[in-house]
């Protein structure tokens, strides 16, 4: 060997012995950020897994309303979870719960500290604002019993009188990010550099509108809904009803801080935000992976092949029984698709992220779909369209078609819309080997 390889080969073994011996310095070479934790992505607890493909958005059958609000489209989705079920009554009193203590918390805490919270840099709240009515409070305490008189409706609005809470003052404050606006030319960080102005502040009423059932219909007998639907055990597992656009956009957040605020208990990294899904994720998660089909559950059809009805739906001009169900069913009633989802035909309708409009599928791209307008107070009637998707028990087929579109007003609550969340998956697709 020539003395100068030798020299060479030495100079090598002498470099990785001493980068080997040097820790995070890394001896000046790129190593990227050393110590970080190892990340996998947990399944949400409730929701399914949708992997990322492409399929044919649009009709999959003839337009029977002669609607041309859709066409077909070859569109690429990623992956991202959904709810396996509408959201329920149940789950939806677990955000007005937190809401209402939230609320309690404030008032005492003018008395007593020890029922204020802490708000973290992060927005996060501790301790939990959750109260045992029955324990947390001394009822006994006259100054805690005034003190909370005005969560309750005043003597002259009750009902027989019963000490009711007044829902009315179920505010939720939130903010959310206007990344719309941050992104347009002009306003990024090189020419508008405070980003306070892209943070928007909004305060929602969360309680559902019970009075839904009475007044979507008129000459119907829906009083029975209205009194127990919403806080009645009996329907805790059916999907909550009577909330507006707005209502899951802030149900949304709220779940994005509960389970951001755990995770930062647990010196864990964030997840990705829960969300409405777009129209997009909602008709790819629907079809199951049955490009074709025109129903959730595969085949040109809506019975099975012994005559059973496979949604929650309108059927035979009237004969809503026929189906199974008379006005909505538990969450998790009939089949699920490929995909495991329940309800993605009838049952409630559901609202997804989108503004709607009828020639959208011409200008949304077809790499993840999307389009959204955020509608001021003062704008058009039209403008505050957002698209609704599935079909609900008082449909008639042609809505439970995965492909059927339609819309109601963003800040209007119905008897027979709910919704679901969606959260995107953080990566290329779960099990890639290329990530």
């Amino acid at each position: 060997m020539k003395r100068g390889a030798f020299n060479t080969l030495a100079f090598l073994s002498f470099a990785t012995v001493l980068v080997s011996s040097c820790g995070n310095s890394g001896n000046g070479y790129l190593t990227g950020v050393e110590g970080r934790k190892n990340w996998y992505q947990e399944d949400p607890y409730g929701m399914v897994y949708i992997p990322m493909g492409s399929f044919n958005m649009g009709p999959s059958d003839q337009d029977a309303t002669f609607g041309v609000t859709s066409q077909s489209k070859t569109v690429s989705m990623p992956a991202y979870y959904m709810d396996q079920t509408e959201i329920t009554n149940n789950e939806y009193r677990q955000f007005v719960n937190w809401v209402r203590d939230s609320i309690a918390r404030r008032i005492i805490g003018e008395e007593n500290e020890d029922f204020l919270l802490t708000t973290d840099e992060y927005g996060n709240d501790y301790p939990s604002p959750y109260l045992n009515w029955e324990e947390d409070f001394r009822y006994d305490d006259e100054d805690y019993r005034e003190a909370l008189e005005v969560m309750y409706l005043p003597e002259n609005e009750r009902f027989y009188g019963r000490k009711e809470f007044d829902t009315r003052k179920f505010l939720y404050e939130y903010w959310w990010i206007d990344y719309q606006a941050a992104a347009k030319r002009g306003n990024r960080p090189q020419g508008l550099k405070d980003r306070s102005v892209f943070i928007r502040r909004e305060t929602t009423h969360i309680y559902p509108d019970t009075l839904a059932w009475v007044h979507d219909f008129t000459y119907s007998y829906n009083e029975p809904l209205t009194n127990m639907y919403f806080w009645h055990p009996g329907y805790d597992d059916y999907p909550v009803v009577g909330v507006s656009w707005k209502q899951a956009r802030a149900f949304c957040i709220w779940r994005t801080n509960l389970r951001n605020g755990f995770l930062y208990t647990e010196n864990e990294s964030y997840e990705q935000n829960y969300r409405l899904p777009t129209e997009s994720e909602w008709e790819y998660a629907a079809r199951g992976g049955l490009d074709l089909s025109p129903y959730p559950w595969g085949g040109p059809y809506i019975r099975n092949n012994v005559g059973c009805f496979l949604g929650n739906f309108k059927p035979l001009r009237g004969n809503y029984i026929d189906d199974g169900g008379l006005t909505t069913l538990r969450a998790d009633s009939y089949n699920p698709n490929n995909y495991g989802l329940f309800c993605m035909a009838g049952n409630v309708a559901e609202w997804t992220s989108n503004a709607y409009d009828e020639s959208a599928y011409n200008f949304m791209h077809d790499n993840s779909p999307d389009y959204v307008y955020e509608a001021k107070p003062d704008d058009p009637i039209a403008l505050k369209r957002k698209v609704i998707r599935g079909g609900s028990w008082k449909d008639v087929a042609y809505f439970l078609q995965t492909s059927s579109r339609t819309y109601e007003y963003q800040d209007t609550a119905k008897c027979y819309i709910g919704f679901r969340c969606v959260i995107s998956y953080i990566g290329r697709d779960k099990n890639d080997e290329a990530e």
